[in-house]
């Protein structure tokens, strides 16, 4: 059962849509506030966000600039406020898709559908192992020798999309494009931060294995190979030239 997260003020609102989109097979949640929705999802997966723009506390582009610290979710802003503006800086602080009210709530269905399968052809279920490592992309789980370790939904995501894709060497753009949904220029020191946390979490739950390099001028690389800090005696420099 896939599962949506519809934020907006508007009470009727959240209740229409989730009637409709239970009656079609969905699992939904709303949250009437920034506040209550960041705590869902701080304990809750989703497949895809609804976000309106003009809400109490913090507008829907703070929110989802939030969001966008710890999570890739697909997310759309479905707002009455769709003048080109807004529209553009919907994309910017890292939303996917706009939708302006009053809408078609069947165009909206079959938005969020295209939203999901685009990030399922991403992160298809699987389990990808290297040797102790098994990174579970249905569950959403890394463990180590049968040990699960903790990472955040964007650090997951990270990890996740490097392994499937081992000894090749990712610029930030790139990870940017295919993972991190904000604007590079804002957040370069974001993913660099992201990635020496994965680090770090990958050193304790793999006995002080680590399989993320830093190809320096060019970006970062999962090696299937484990290689030990220890034996290399520092750990890799997280700074690109």
């Amino acid at each position: 059962m896939r599962t949506l997260l519809f934020i907006d003020d508007d009470q009727d609102f959240l209740e229409s849509n989730r009637l409709y989109f239970s009656h079609k097979g969905y699992q939904v949640f709303c949250c009437r506030s920034p506040k209550e929705s960041l705590d869902m999802l701080s304990s809750a997966a989703v497949d895809c966000i609804i976000l309106d723009i003009d809400m109490p506390d913090i507008n829907g582009f703070e929110l989802c600039q939030r969001i966008r610290e710890q999570s890739c979710t697909p997310l759309i802003f479905l707002s009455g406020l769709s003048e080109s503006e807004n529209r553009i800086r919907s994309f910017r602080v890292g939303g996917d898709d706009f939708l302006g009210k009053p809408y078609d709530i069947v165009e909206l269905e079959y938005r969020i559908l295209a939203r999901i399968r685009r990030s399922e052809d991403v992160f298809p279920d699987e389990v990808i192992t290297f040797g102790d490592l098994k990174i579970d992309t249905g569950r959403r789980i890394v463990t180590y020798a049968g040990t699960e370790g903790d990472f955040s939904a964007l650090q997951f995501d990270l990890l996740a999309f490097l392994a499937r894709n081992p000894n090749k060497v990712f610029s930030y753009e790139q990870l940017y494009d295919r993972i991190w949904k904000t604007p590079i220029v804002a957040s370069r020191h974001n993913l660099q931060v992201a990635v020496a946390t994965i680090r770090q979490k990958l050193n304790r739950l793999c006995g002080g294995r680590q399989y993320i390099r830093t190809v320096s001028r060019k970006g970062y690389c999962f090696v299937p190979e484990e290689t030990h800090l220890q034996r290399s005696g520092a750990a890799p420099d997280e700074n690109f030239s």
